[in-house]
């Protein structure tokens, strides 16, 4: 039987970012400084497959720093903690490694920079999540006010409209953030935000890629966890952008082949926490099916490395 046409669009760039390749190598390389076990508070990246593969290797993932014991080293997640506990594990005495996005890193201080210069501080971000849950936790309580939605920002109370600041969660959706913004500049003149964007240069590299991709395909497919706050978006950018059917997979066995039934062009991506080897897996699943033409849709290269902390560089 002859397989039916089809162009699969692959978006560039897709998948890992710098600061989720970070975070894995922190695991890894503790793992082999230390021995297993390694504590893991909170899932290190938003993958499970990545999760898994960690676990396998020793990595014991756990909620809270209470789960840890005070004798083995625990690694705080791409994320992103509340200053507390970091305090929590050095009141314990624990060997600890932060493996807290650089880019998340920068909003924290961005943050603490702006309490100390008497501002309150507005966060655009989603309630829960663990980013903003660190970023939040930088500051004492009440002093972060969180809003999602422009008509969040409608129902907030402020100390004074005259000295607030704003920060944003990195892996939002940059045009629904430049709604809010739109929204608190125009209800707070006086606002202060950035120097630069928060949202991180991976998350709108990847949304810019699905923006040019979207139209071109009959469907798109994005690689992800769904508890993957930047895969979320890259579906809702691709819809938004044109194209009818966008679903979030996070392995090929979850493709629903009966609802492509009839397309004739696919456009692939990933969130920035999904490796490589699970979209490899999609686009096989393709070709056993099609007779498949790659189109590459690239919008930008990103050459973007972090160095792990120096407490891993050093011998044991």
């Amino acid at each position: 039987m002859t397989r039916p046409p089809l162009t699969l669009y692959l978006a560039a760039p897709r998948g890992f970012c710098a600061g989720v390749d970070r975070a894995i190598k922190i695991v890894e390389m503790a793992l082999e400084k230390w021995g297993a076990p390694i504590y893991v508070r909170h899932e290190i990246v938003h993958n499970k497959f990545v999760v898994d593969g960690l676990r396998d290797k020793g990595a014991v993932f756990v909620e809270e720093l209470s789960e840890c014991p005070d004798d083995r080293p625990v690694i705080f997640s791409a994320h992103g903690v509340p200053k507390s506990v970091p305090q929590a594990a050095q009141a314990r005495e624990m060997v600890y490694v932060d493996a807290t996005c650089p880019l998340v890193s920068k909003v924290h201080i961005e943050a603490q920079r702006h309490a100390d210069n008497g501002l309150q501080m507005v966060m655009i971000g989603h309630a829960g999540h663990p980013e903003t849950v660190g970023t939040m936790g930088q500051l004492p309580d009440g002093e972060v006010i969180l809003v999602e939605t422009p008509e969040d920002v409608q129902k907030i109370s402020v100390r004074d409209p005259e000295r607030l600041a704003y920060v944003t969660q990195t892996t939002l959706s940059v045009d629904d953030t430049a709604d809010v913004v739109a929204a608190l500049q125009a209800r707070f003149p006086a606002i202060v935000g950035p120097h630069k964007e928060d949202i991180c240069y991976a998350t709108t590299n990847r949304q810019e890629a699905v923006k040019a991709m979207a139209p071109k395909c009959d469907a798109m497919l994005v690689v992800g966890a769904p508890n993957s706050s930047n895969s979320k978006r890259l579906v809702e950018v691709g819809a938004r952008a044109g194209c009818d059917y966008a679903q979030l997979v996070q392995r090929a066995d979850d493709i629903d082949w009966r609802a492509l039934e009839g397309i004739r062009s696919v456009g692939i991506t990933a969130g920035a926490s999904a490796p490589e080897v699970l979209i490899n897996e999609v686009i096989d699943a393709f070709c056993d099916r099609y007779n498949v033409t790659r189109e590459l849709v690239e919008t930008a290269v990103e050459n973007v490395e972090f160095k792990v902390p120096r407490v891993l560089r050093e011998p044991a």
